[in-house]
């Protein structure tokens, strides 16, 4: 029986012999069958065992390989007796090679599937790669459902060296081999027509093949069959091939309705081709069926006389004659390089151009102007002119102040314009009756290679004429070609690689909107047409722009509207029909009619979208993300969290991540972060036996090479710690950006270097709390419900680690620069994480090869949960992984589960009144619309200071010196004012030219934010760094912290550390506030949940709290700032609730200032106070008091009959309660004065028990004056006498209607009588006179000046007010 590795192959050919080759080199056995072919006993040379069947070749097989070229087979090869299905498995994968339709190949997936129970059938064009690179060897376009795609792929890649997945339904392959063909057939036929013309016009086809195989206007079939073309070793049969399959391709297009009009032509000249050959005319060889059709005889221009044409440039070069003055018209994009480059020559160059700035700007690169043609070619040895056409050509030489008319006699015109061959002989007879030389040199290579001399150019003309202007072309090119011919040849060869350019840019357009009108990913299906037959220059190049959706001019589309139009019109005067440069012509024709003419030449594609509605940009699609997410399987059903914290528990492998900068812990908690690797802090981690730590490294902020050096040295530190320790085992994670950016793959190649090679790699990038997702390979970043694809993302445009694949496996190819292809990475599919759990999970890393490189796709935390367990279980059979990931993946490993977020209550800070600290260093657009949000939403309690970036990275030491001081001094005076202060980055994004410049400009940036929060001395309450960089650097460089505590997250994804003892500030909350994570309002939401909180406490609440806590309250009389202060300074010394009070007659003289003075002092107090308005004795002041602002108010109405109160306080409680105030009223009625009020004693009554239950009810009071003896002002010298009797009547009543009782008079009672009180219900003691004395008491003494006077008093004051919060025991109570 066969190995279970083992591939069956039914059906074989050439490819099979490779593929075979290639899979036995993998490890595979190989087994195959195939009637009468040479090809089995290659493969049984090799290795392989033949099968007498179909069915044994598929006995036992991990995927079998079945060769189909007509569906008919399908009976006998897979369905018949001894067909392959009688010996396959339902979980062996099916790869059809074929090359039959794709409808058809959907409908034998459908029988598979439906009556067999085959799942995993894909399909899979071979052919050969054509690069440099690949040339010969195997690469496979393959395609079919994500499983089978995800199971088939280890063996196909197995089978090629590049292997391009299709992914969606089968049949793409299929769909691939169409455009390859379509294209490579429009080549052969396209090629054939140049060299006809060429032929036709006098250049030898030899000359033609050697200089365009160099220029724009080659491809894969020009170059591979003009040679065995004109040597006559192109087979007839390759005729009726093409028509055979590009027949297909149009009948295809006919089911799509789609236009396909250059394959169409090329079809008709393939048919009138064979249609020769059937003729029995003479054609033996296929050159000679293309002279019949184009009436040209390429066969005795080809046997003329060959030449050098690069050899013969040098001889004339070095023959030349010296030039001393060059005249240029015409400073385009293209002109303008080639002048500046010959003035960088030496060369003494005038130049002229119709648009003035132009002329400006080469005078300021060095250059001469003239004002017209005529006076830039005064005394001139050679004039260049270098404008767009014909036309503008005659202008500037015969128009008015033409050149001609001043050009000295013997002078040399280089004309190097893209004109026809006709133009330019006409003018050179023109020029003769002058005593003018020309020379036809048209050029190639575009603006840069302008600039930097490095030109293509074909030039032409009399031996005279080329050796005066040898110099000046030499100069100006790389590769030199002198054509025979004289004047014309130059133009013609040019006009044959625009011909060849001009069709291919076309075909290349007709051939991806095909492409996406197929269904086909027009980006990977770009990547395999590059490496293959169907190739072109332009493809390779415009085809990039056509899928980018960029149309940035290289070359406008209207350029070619003129090149086309030389061709089609030599074509038409030589009598040679050009059936593709003619269609060719009228696309790009349309495409200016359109409006796109000035857009890139491969704006032609637009003519092709516009009429059929296709979109051939080649980017995976944002998609709805509610959509997406709905259309996956269900989750996993188990949650695994503590199976993985039982593993763990049991398993003292202790996990140590690798944190490119800090934002990586914002999805653990209480775990240890260190930011320095020394093997003595390694040695003390270890030694604690932790499950986890996080090393900052910070390598982010760090060049490749440096940071490669440091992951080395934190790894080799590691090991030593790790081996002076017995038993201690670990593992690393390289955390990294959930956007892809950071040093990958160099980090993780330094890791190996260190630590050995590892089982597999694993790339798992998944972030839910950021909207980070991975679906189908394709990373998405969420942006307002939308799942954009991460390389359309401002991430992938970052300046150091920029990116554009989406697809990891391609984004792992494209930062390894090739060295790991896409197609040898492997992936962990949602569909088995939520079908197979987590045994499947490691049943499939357990078989991936060594070395391999696998992507995990994730869209929940239960898939993350499942993959953890999975990967444990694989490492408990002894796989060792190294893990690049983002922030989910450690808690999902670690079996942590969340919390919610972190207030400053939780760290005991909630009452701490500093400013915090909110540091933006991050440039990404997220965090400039964060700040935007921040400034709207706090900008009333928050300072901005903006530091200037051109200041700290661009200007003088002196500059960068001022801004920093400026900012530092700024900064520290609003912290210690207590004002939450904003330091951020101007917004302005500056970068270097290279990535290490751009790293350096951050590094200055940063560091200058390092010495700002340095020289900030006062100690903030909490600081928010923004931004991965400047959070490291602030932590570790301004603050000093070597250890911190990751305490858990102040927002989803926002990590909150507390700093070690070590650090400036130890303790402080500091939050690492990542620059690509949370919506646009998340930096404001933690800023106003951490900044200190003023909040008016309610009078009503603080006396439930003291009803509570079995305590009373004191209301103190307040009648300027030293009372409020003294009450507020007491209060939060004792950390004691309080009440402001103010009696009518303070309120009098103080007015609406005093009010909004205590008021004031109770917000910005850091323990409850409330203002109170006492003994309300008039209307007008009660409602005037209710709009002030007061919390509480005693309506005072004991002076009026009972019901006359009733009435009074019902009013006015009525009006108070809509505004939420407490209302205080008194029954009965104290004797005393209090603020020149007096009430005699006759006048005083006791509060009757009864009367106070009717008046509760009536008036609906919450607080209640009791008269028990209390008096207003000093008791008699006998003492207070208290009926405390009465009062436990009335505790009882208030108890009953749920009223706090209030005793006016507090000064003078003893501590006894006090305590009594409050054990019989008393929760607010009025104080005045007490304060009062000590405040007059102070102004005995002398003072000097008015400031001593108000400290000494408001001292004397605090001191009272301290001793009665400890007497009415509120002292602690806050």
């Amino acid at each position: 029986m066969a190995s279970r590795k083992a591939i069956g192959f039914v059906g074989v050919d050439e490819f099979s012999l490779e593929m075979a080759f290639s899979a036995i080199r993998h490890g595979y056995d190989v087994q195959a069958f195939q009637i009468n072919s040479p090809v089995i006993e290659d493969i049984v040379k090799l290795g392989g065992v033949r099968c007498s069947s179909p069915s044994e070749a598929g006995r036992d097989v991990t995927a079998l390989v079945i060769l189909i070229s007509h569906i008919d087979q399908t009976n006998d090869l897979i369905f018949g007796d001894e067909g392959a299905l009688r010996g396959l498995k339902p979980d062996t994968v099916l790869i059809l090679r074929s090359t039959i339709l794709p409808s058809l190949l959907h409908k034998l997936e459908r029988d598979l599937a439906e009556i067999h129970e085959i799942a995993y059938v894909v399909d899979a064009y071979v052919s050969y790669g054509r690069s440099d690179d690949l040339n010969e060897k195997v690469i496979i376009a393959s395609s079919g459902s994500l499983d089978a795609i995800a199971r088939a792929q280890p063996v196909l890649s197995a089978m090629c060296e590049k292997l391009f997945t299709f992914e969606g339904e089968i049949g793409g392959g299929s769909k691939v081999k169409m455009v390859n063909v379509m294209l490579e057939g429009i080549h052969f036929i396209n090629a054939v027509e140049a060299l006809s013309l060429g032929a036709k016009i006098g250049i030898h086809p030899w000359i033609i093949y050697d200089i365009i195989s160099n220029a724009a206007g080659n491809s894969w079939a020009f170059k591979n069959y003009l040679p065995l073309l004109l040597k006559g070793e192109v087979n007839h049969q390759i005729l009726n091939t093409f028509v055979k399959e590009l027949e297909i391709i149009l009948n295809m297009s006919k089911s799509l309705t789609f236009p396909l009009p250059i394959l169409a032509a090329t079809h008709l000249q393939l048919i009138h081709g064979v249609s020769l050959v059937d003729s029995g005319d003479d054609v033996a060889a296929p050159i000679k069926v293309w002279e019949k059709v184009y009436g040209v005889n390429i066969s005795d221009a080809e046997k003329a006389d060959t030449y050098n044409p690069e050899q013969l440039a040098s001889e004339f070069t070095t023959d030349s004659k010296s030039v001393r003055r060059v005249g240029f018209i015409g400073l385009g994009a293209m002109g303008f390089g080639m002048a500046t480059h010959l003035l960088s020559s030496e060369f003494c160059v005038v130049g002229y151009d119709v648009y003035e700035p132009t002329q400006r700007r080469f005078t300021n690169a060095g250059g001469l102007i003239g004002n017209s043609p005529a006076e830039v070619s005064k005394d001139v040895d050679v004039l260049i002119i270098m404008v767009t056409n014909e036309s503008q050509a005659e202008n500037v030489l015969y128009g008015e102040n033409g050149a001609v008319s001043a050009l000295p006699a013997g002078a040399s015109i280089i004309l190097s314009s893209t004109v026809s061959p006709a133009y330019v002989s006409q003018l050179e007879h023109r020029l003769h009756d002058k005593y003018l030389k020309l020379v036809d040199a048209p050029v190639s290579g575009g603006v840069t290679r302008a600039s930097l001399g490095t030109l293509t150019i074909m030039a032409s003309g009399t031996d005279d004429a080329l050796k005066s202007a040898g110099q000046v072309l030499a100069a100006l090119s790389e590769k030199l070609y002198i054509i025979k011919g004289g004047c014309g040849s130059g133009s013609g060869i040019k006009m044959i690689n625009q011909l060849l350019a001009g069709v291919h840019i076309a075909s290349a357009a007709e051939a991806i909107a095909f492409a996406a009108r197929l269904g086909l990913n027009t980006r990977l299906l770009f990547d395999f047409i590059a490496i293959s037959g169907g190739t072109s220059w332009m493809f390779e190049n415009r085809g990039q722009h056509m899928i980018d959706n960029d149309y940035t001019p290289c070359s406008a589309l209207d350029i070619f509207v003129k090149d086309m139009g030389i061709v089609t019109r030599e074509s038409s005067a030589w009598k040679v029909p050009l059936q593709l440069s003619t269609i060719a012509h009228q696309l790009y024709l349309a495409g200016s009619a359109a409006g796109w003419g000035r857009i890139d030449d491969a704006g032609v594609v637009k003519v092709y979208e516009m009429l059929t509605g296709v979109r051939v940009e080649g980017k995976i699609q944002a998609q709805r993300k509610d959509a997406m997410l709905h259309s996956l399987p269900p989750e996993w059903p188990e949650d695994h969290v503590l199976d993985i914290q039982t593993l763990k528990e049991s398993n003292s492998k202790i996990l140590v991540v690798l944190d490119d900068d800090p934002t990586g812990t914002q999805t653990v908690h209480d775990i240890e972060v260190l930011t320095e690797w020394t093997i003595e802090s390694l040695v003390e981690q270890f030694r604690k036996s932790p499950k986890c730590f996080f090393i900052l490294t910070n390598s982010r902020s760090l060049s490749s090479d440096k940071a490669s050096a440091l992951i080395k040295e934190i790894c080799r530190n590691l090991d030593i710690a790790a081996k002076s320790i017995d038993s201690i085992d670990y593992s690393v994670v390289l955390r990294g950006d959930s956007t892809l950016r950071g040093h990958f793959p160099e980090e993780a190649d330094a890791v190996v270097s260190v630590l050995g090679e590892m089982d597999a790699w694993i790339i798992c990038p998944f972030f839910l709390q950021g909207g980070r997702y991975t679906i189908a390979d394709t990373h998405y970043v969420d942006d307002s419900d939308t799942l954009v694809p991460a390389g359309d993302t401002e991430f992938a445009k970052d300046a150091s680690f920029g990116y554009k694949s989406s697809n990891l496996r391609h984004w792992v190819e494209e930062k390894t620069n090739g060295r790991i292809l896409a197609s040898s990475v492997a992936s962990v599919s949602i569909q088995l994480l939520r079908k197979g759990g987590p045994n499947a999970v490691a049943k499939h890393l357990c078989s991936l090869q060594k070395g391999t490189i696998c992507v995990v796709n994730a869209a929940s935390e239960r898939d993350m949960t499942v993959f953890a367990l999975g990967m444990i279980k694989a490492e408990l059979t002894g796989k060792r992984f190294l893990c690049r990931t983002a922030a989910s993946f450690v808690s999902a490993l670690m079996g942590i589960i969340s919390k919610p977020p972190i207030l400053p209550s939780d760290l005991g800070i909630a009452r701490e009144k500093n400013g915090g600290l909110i540091v933006v260093g991050s440039y990404v657009p997220k965090t400039t619309k964060q700040v935007e949000e921040l400034k709207l939403q706090c900008g009333q309690f928050l300072k901005s200071i903006e530091v200037s970036v051109e200041k700290l990275a661009m200007s003088p030491m002196e500059e960068r010196e001022e801004e920093i001081s400026r900012t530092a001094e700024l900064a520290d005076l609003y912290l210690k004012v207590h004002k939450d202060t904003l330091i951020m980055t101007s917004r302005n994004l500056i970068t270097g030219r290279t990535a290490a410049e751009s790293l350096d400009i951050n590094f200055k940036v940063s560091s200058a934010l390092v010495e700002i929060v340095k020289r900030v001395t006062t100690k903030p309450r909490y600081i928010i760094a923004k931004g991965g960089i400047t959070s490291s650097d602030l932590a570790t460089k301004a603050l000093g912290a070597r250890c911190a505590k990751i305490v858990g997250q102040a927002l989803a994804g926002v990590p909150l550390w507390q700093l070690g003892p070590e650090s400036r500030h130890p303790g402080i909350p500091y939050i690492v506030f990542p620059g690509n994570v949370g919506n646009s309002t998340a930096l404001a939401e933690v800023v106003k949940s951490w900044t200190y909180s003023i909040r008016f406490t309610s009078t009503k609440e603080i006396l439930n709290n003291a009803e509570k806590g079995g305590y009373a309250v004191g209301a103190f009389n307040v009648y300027n700032l030293e009372g409020a202060e003294a009450v507020v300074s007491a209060a939060e010394e004792e950390q004691s609730p309080a009440i402001l009070q103010i009696h009518p007659g303070a309120l009098k003289q103080g007015g609406i200032p005093l009010v909004a003075c205590c008021i004031s002092a109770a917000k910005q107090a850091s323990v409850p106070i409330t203002v109170h308005f006492d003994h309300g004795t008039l209307k007008q002041d009660l409602v005037e008091a209710l709009d002030l602002g007061f919390s509480s108010i005693m309506v005072d109405g004991s002076h009026l009959s009972f019901n006359e109160n009733v009435a009074y306080t019902q009013f006015i409680t009525l009006l108070a309660h809509s505004k939420n105030m407490l209302v205080e009223a008194e029954l009965g009625r104290l004797s005393g004065t209090e603020d020149d009020l007096t009430v005699e004693e006759f006048e005083a009554r006791l509060t009757d028990v009864n009367m106070a239950s009717k008046f509760i009810d009536e008036t609906g009071i919450d607080a209640l004056a009791v008269c028990i003896g209390n008096v207003h002002g000093k008791y008699p010298a006998s003492g207070p006498n208290l009926r405390v009797d009465l009062l436990k009547e009335l505790h009882a009543l208030s108890l009953e209607k749920g009223v706090h009782l209030v005793l006016h008079g507090a000064s003078g009672l003893s501590e006894e009588l006090v305590k009594e009180c409050i054990n019989l219900g008393v929760r607010k003691f009025n104080v005045n006179t007490e304060v009062r004395k000590a405040y007059m008491d102070s102004l005995i003494t002398p003072k000097n000046d008015l400031v001593h006077v108000m400290a000494s008093a408001k001292e004397a004051m605090k001191a009272v007010v301290a001793e009665k919060m400890h007497l009415f025991g509120s002292a602690g109570k806050a």
